[in-house]
């Protein structure tokens, strides 16, 4: 038997590599397609590649006129071109590498390392100096982050999910601060803005795929005018009623119409460039969570460099802790951090600070709401207070505008909860005037409101003590419960009476049991588009408020829980089950090298006081063969008789000398070389506590973390002032506990519904995405040594928000 001749069948690398020449090359070409962009350019394709994007597939099998016209394009020796329009003028010509990547090449990106943030330089290697010169891989794109916003811009019209994924990663995980304000801007639909030197530059290896038209010397904007050519088939603008993307993309709106009197961000210009607004649907949200996340994280550090670099005549005090938004981000005098880099030039050794909290960075509107956050890193109330006033007057240092002042009122009533001040505080703030103006930054009836807030909680917890206990479960449930929450219908019912001033009082909801991952992007390599449009924050828990929480109308998830009367009462309010009209209490932890403790060891932070009792915050480590690293958290009751737990500090700080000194710690951020710039007086990324005259510390160090110890440093820990206690065993609390990864881009966040607290009782979480990014497996290849500085030690922030019912 004669067996049959097989011929070899080509390696799929020989195959890919003669597609990709023939791309290359215009070889064999079966379509024309003619690019009117930013740039105007005759483009010679293959259809049977093409297809593979959504977009294009839509175009060629959709039924239009060019699909029909196929076969007779395919006869002819010159196609007849197609005209694609793309009027997103975010789309550059980084649009080449997604048709590159359809036929299985295209340049590798390259990402400049000075800017991508990492867990011991958090603010970048660069910051604060100008970055240096990059030498860029022979053969590799330079991805700056605005071509990375222009190729996801592209991926998502065409649809392409593997390249918006990786566009999507890039961005975030380039978020710093010579980067934040291009790419919140960019998440609120302003898009990157006028064309600049090098978008129309062709990518490195693509330089003759593109045929340019001839430009009309006389066109304006920075977009040429093209010469005339007749009878071009244009895409069908049926194509974009086919895309289920094209209802979140490019859509052409004002952006005030998106604006509500709950404080809904409008636009981000101060001066109005571009009547144009895009959204990416749930990537542009997801961008915008990464970026409100790391100004949460990083804000108060950046306000310290900001007033450092300014050179006003009323230059403000430094920033030193003491124990319907109108436009939104200024773009024309913003300081770039990003620039093409030259060999050729030596950069300037002075710093560059970019403006986040100073004029032509965050407007008012945005200033008010990241102050007022429940996720700002802030110590305290106080310290809340102290950071507001410091902006404030940094801000009017270079002119007072009226629409401002607006925000500083509103900012200075509501986003400063005083109710939960001591009364000393209450006395300092209460006289406490701008240089400036002359004005108190608080009205007096603002803060004596406050102080009948708290009072009216005192006697709730202390007024009326138990006899006995009660009898039976329910009667138990009541007794740990203060009953100081109403529902919803009580407060309508409050708003009904004729001669009610209920609208204006203020409301908090308790909240249910939910996690919330924001800004987060891991595992999104695969995802098809649908499931990026798909992309959620919130879990899916019962009485969640829902997506809009992380959009814009909710500032990216930066907008606290206040809430008027009359908004608790509307259909568009969260609906919980409960309401309380007291505060709750806001406060912030840091916890330093956390991958070196032990199993299940604790690590505690500074103990607070709230309504009557002591709580703090600390850590465990769990590392488990079949579930990796773990880290959890936990809100602990602290009793009033034990002992308070010593507290996390900085390796290498001695705790007494700082504390006696009342100089905490400042570990530099980034590189060595912006030691200068940091600053000696205490500083909000530094928990050590600055304890008051004559207030006692409890206990000795214990354990410094001498080099070599392999332990976490803890310093005293030191009692807070008890006004007055709560005599109850055990007390009803919810809280959420907000915890950013090590460089500020992603923030995980877990909401309890009320629970018991006995004494020394803790409530928690510990899960796999609260862990560090520092050595949390123990590779002994990536930890840093025993002798390693102080410098290079991650910290784990923490962000609490606890109330009573």
């Amino acid at each position: 038997m004669i067996s049959p001749i097989s011929s070899p069948v080509p390696p799929p690398a020989e195959f890919q590599a003669h597609i990709y020449n023939s791309f290359l090359q215009g070889k064999t070409s079966d379509v024309t397609l003619r690019i009117r962009a930013s740039w105007d350019a005759v483009y010679k394709f293959h259809r049977v590649v093409l297809i593979q994007a959504e977009f294009f597939r839509h175009l060629f099998t959709g039924g239009f006129v060019e699909s029909e016209g196929k076969d007779s394009s395919l006869r002819s020796s010159v196609p007849s071109p197609i005209e694609v329009v793309f009027d997103d003028t975010n789309i550059t010509r980084a649009g080449t590498l997604c048709v590159a990547r359809l036929y299985g090449g295209g340049p590798l990106l390259f990402v400049d390392p000075a800017i991508v943030p990492t867990p011991f330089q958090p603010l970048t290697p660069s910051f604060p100096n100008p970055l240096p010169p990059t030498q860029v891989p022979l053969g590799h794109q330079p991805a700056t982050p605005r071509f990375l916003l222009s190729l996801l811009a592209v991926s998502v019209y065409l649809s392409m999910p593997s390249l918006t994924a990786q566009a999507l990663s890039s961005i975030v995980n380039t978020i710093g601060p010579f980067t934040i304000m291009d790419y919140l801007r960019f998440a609120y639909g302003e898009g990157i803005g006028p064309l600049q030197e090098g978008d129309l530059d062709p990518l490195v290896g693509l330089e003759h795929v593109a045929h340019l038209v001839k430009a009309d010397s006389s066109a304006s904007n920075g977009i040429s005018k093209s010469t005339q050519v007749k009878d071009l088939p244009s895409v069908s603008e049926e194509v974009q009623k086919h895309s289920e993307l094209d209802q979140v993309h490019g859509a052409q709106e004002d952006p005030a119409e998106v604006s509500s009197e709950s404080g809904s961000p409008t636009s981000f210009l101060d001066e109005t460039e571009s009547d144009l607004f895009f959204s990416y649907g749930a990537v542009s949200d997801k961008i915008g969570e990464a970026c409100v996340g790391w100004l949460a994280r990083w804000g108060a550090d950046m306000l310290i460099y900001e007033q450092q670099a300014t050179n006003t005549p009323k230059q403000p005090a430094p920033f030193t802790p003491a124990s319907t938004p109108a436009r939104a981000i200024g773009r024309r005098s913003t300081v770039s951090g990003w620039r093409t880099p030259n060999p050729d030039v030596v950069p300037s050794p002075s710093p560059i600070i970019p403006l986040i909290w100073r004029r032509g960075g965050l407007t008012a509107a945005w200033v008010r709401t990241l102050v007022s956050s429940d996720l700002l890193f802030i110590r305290g109330e106080r310290e809340r207070y102290d950071l507001a006033r410091a902006v404030v007057e940094l801000r009017r240092g270079e002119g007072i505008q009226e629409e401002e002042e607006v925000e500083w009122a509103k900012m200075f009533a509501e986003g400063i909860y005083y109710a939960n001040m001591s009364f000393d505080d209450l006395v300092h703030i209460s006289h406490d005037r701008s240089p400036t103006t002359g004005h108190r930054y608080v009205p007096e009836r603002v803060l004596q409101a406050a102080h009948w807030t708290q009072s009216l909680l005192r006697l709730k917890i202390v007024g009326h003590p138990p006899s006995s206990p009660p009898a039976s479960p329910t009667g138990a449930s009541r007794h740990k419960e203060l009953g100081i929450s109403v529902s919803r219908k009580d407060i309508k019912e409050a708003l009904s009476h004729p001669d009610s001033d209920e609208a204006s009082r203020a409301y908090w909801p308790v909240p249910g049991p939910s996690s919330m991952r924001m800004g987060e992007c891991a595992g999104v390599e695969n995802a098809s588009m649908d499931e990026l449009f798909g992309l959620s924050s919130i879990s899916p828990k019962p009485r969640s408020p829902g997506r809009s929480l992380t959009s814009i109308s909710g500032f990216f998830g930066l907008k606290n829980d206040r809430y008027t009367a009359t908004e608790c009462a509307s259909d568009n309010s969260p609906d919980p089950i409960r309401w309380v009209p007291y505060p709750p209490y806001r406060f912030a932890v840091e916890f330093w090298d956390v991958d070196s403790l032990r199993e299940k060891s604790h690590l505690y932070s500074q103990t607070i006081w709230y309504a009557g009792s002591l709580f703090n915050v600390f850590v465990q480590m769990f590392r488990k063969k079949a579930q990796g690293a773990q880290l959890g958290i936990y809100l602990h009751r602290q009793s009033s008789v034990d002992p308070i737990p010593p507290l996390s500090i900085p390796p290498g700080l001695h705790p007494v000398e700082k504390l006696t000194e009342n100089k905490p710690y400042a570990r530099n951020l980034s590189s060595p070389s912006s030691l200068t710039l940091l600053p000696t007086f205490p500083t909000p990324y530094s928990m050590v506590p600055s304890p008051r005259p004559n207030t006692p510390i409890q206990g000795s160090p214990s354990n410094s973390s001498l080099p070599g110890s392999g332990l976490p440093a803890t310093g005293p820990s030191v009692i807070p002032s008890q006004p007055y206690r709560d005599p109850r065993a055990q007390i009803s609390a919810y809280f959420a506990i907000s915890c950013a990864n090590a460089t500020g881009s992603s923030v995980t966040r877990f909401t309890s519904n009320p629970d018991d607290f006995s004494v020394s009782q803790s409530w928690g979480w510990r899960s796999s995405s609260l862990r560090t990014e520092v050595c949390v497996y123990g590779d002994k290849n990536t930890c840093p040594s025993p002798t390693s500085s102080s410098e290079d030690i991650s910290s784990v922030r923490v962000t609490v928000v606890l109330g009573v019912v």
